[in-house]
């Protein structure tokens, strides 16, 4: 009776880590999105967002005010410049700072 007294224990354990590093992993995500959009140059600098699979396209005011090394070192694996508009390659994260973008502004 004791050793199952034990693992219930354990699993409870278990569990509560693994919600507080699943609930700090979404905090950093925000955090990332945040300095995403200050190396973009603000969200005021924002004209509209797209995404198309792992893309992210952004068109810009002034794209000059972009960080694109930053940019890069945040994690994007690749960006191209037309015109005013960032064709940033974020992968999986593209959709969701699409939505945190559409929703700051």
């Amino acid at each position: 009776m004791m050793d199952y007294i034990q693992y219930i224990i354990i699993v409870i354990v278990l569990v509560i880590m693994l919600l507080a590093i699943l609930k700090a992993t979404k905090k950093d995500a925000g955090l990332d999105f945040n300095k995403l959009v200050e190396l973009l140059g603000g969200k005021d600098n924002i004209i509209s967002t797209e995404t198309n699979m792992s893309r992210f396209k952004v068109t810009l005011k002034d794209v000059s005010k972009a960080n694109k090394e930053g940019i890069q070192k945040l994690g994007a694996k690749g960006i191209v410049e037309i015109d005013n508009q960032l064709k940033i390659i974020l992968g999986n994260e593209s959709k969701h700072l699409k939505k945190y973008i559409d929703e700051i502004k």
